[in-house]
């Protein structure tokens, strides 16, 4: 799946190495520039993220309820090719990440179908990956 144009994202934590270990090694995005100990470039699947170190701005998610679940208000993610998120979803359990919502697939045998989980970075930010086997019903709405 290539989406022209990408993305830039530019978000808080509260501790670059913790960053670079979850963003590298566990999600695997190769890291970019950095001006030490202020913030650090990561390509995640070719958009551009990078986590700048404000402590002050981590923390105090809101969450609403879907399908039960408490959802992070503020969040963010990729919507990946069902192999690429099997295999994601199978490393970061293997590595123990927190899931705030374990992997499972949301609308079976509806429009709008897909595997979706949540996972917390050290500084509390939201990352949600989706997948859907039919590109066409991302948008589905019946």
């Amino acid at each position: 799946m290539t989406v022209q144009p990408r993305f830039h994202l530019a978000f808080p934590v509260n501790d670059l190495e913790a960053a670079r270990h979850f963003y590298g090694e566990l999600l695997g995005c190769p890291q970019g520039r950095e001006a030490k100990g202020e913030w650090i470039d990561f390509d995640l699947y070719g958009h551009q993220i990078v986590a700048h170190y404000a402590p002050e701005e981590c923390g105090g998610a809101t969450a609403n309820t879907v399908d039960g679940q408490k959802v992070p208000v503020r969040h963010f993610g990729l919507l990946l090719d069902w192999p690429v998120w099997e295999s994601l979803a199978d490393r970061l359990k293997t590595a123990g990440a927190l899931f705030l919502i374990e992997p499972y697939v949301r609308f079976k045998g509806e429009a709008g179908e897909q595997g979706t989980f949540f996972v917390l970075d050290p500084a509390g930010n939201a990352l949600e990956f989706k997948s859907f086997r039919d590109e066409a019903q991302i948008f589905a709405t019946g």
